[in-house]
C-alpha cells in the first residue's frame, strides 16, 4: 500500500490549520485532521487523468466547450 504521511512538524501544521478553520469551515478542518492523522492513501485516489476527463480538460488545459 502506498500512503503519503507527514512528518511530526508537518502534521502539527495541519492541526493547527484545522483549529483555525473550525468554526468558519468544520469539514475543512475534518479533512486536514484526518490528513495529518492518516496522512493519503494513495492506492484509493482517483488518478489525474481521471479526473481531467471527467471535468472536460483537454490534453492543452483547455475546457472542451460543447
Amino acid at each position: 500500500m502506498a500512503r503519503i504521511v507527514f512528518d511530526p512538524d508537518e502534521a502539527e501544521g495541519l492541526r493547527r490549520a484545522a483549529a483555525a478553520e473550525f468554526l468558519e469551515t468544520p469539514s475543512l478542518a475534518y479533512v486536514l485532521e484526518r490528513l495529518a492523522d492518516r496522512g493519503i492513501d494513495l492506492d484509493n485516489c482517483t488518478p489525474w487523468d481521471t479526473l481531467r476527463t471527467e471535468v472536460g480538460l483537454t490534453d492543452d488545459g483547455g475546457a472542451r466547450v460543447a
